[in-house]
């Protein structure tokens, strides 16, 4: 779990990669067409199991204050793929910009797959 810090002048803050994973995901499933994140298999039977795991799918490194993003998304059926990933990394880069203060250099969305309706 990598970590970023600033000082400030009456301490420190440091913001984990995990919290920047769980904040990628929550803004990647408000963009309409996103039916859901991606993940392994753990992280799959983890959620039929009942816990849900906001990071699933994604992966966050942290660079001296700069922030890049690779996540795996499943689309819904009759959606623009390329519109959807387009949405989906500017709201991402911006929700991270502005709940951390941190850079994001980038936000690579893969799409796992395409959810037909009938689930």
């Amino acid at each position: 779990m990598a970590n970023t810090q600033e000082n400030k002048g009456i301490g420190e803050v440091k913001i984990a990669s995990d919290v920047v994973a769980v904040i990628a995901g929550l803004a990647a499933t408000e963009v309409d067409g996103v039916y859901a994140m991606a993940g392994n298999l753990t992280n799959e039977i983890i959620g039929k199991l009942g816990k849900k795991n906001l990071s699933k799918g994604v992966k966050v490194q942290m660079e001296a204050g700069v922030v890049f993003v690779d996540m795996m998304i499943n689309v819904r059926y009759g959606y623009s793929i390329p519109k959807i990933s387009e949405q989906v990394q500017d709201r991402v880069a911006q929700q991270i910009e502005t709940m951390t203060g941190l850079a994001v250099a980038e936000v690579n969305v893969r799409v796992a797959g395409v959810n037909l309706g009938n689930e």
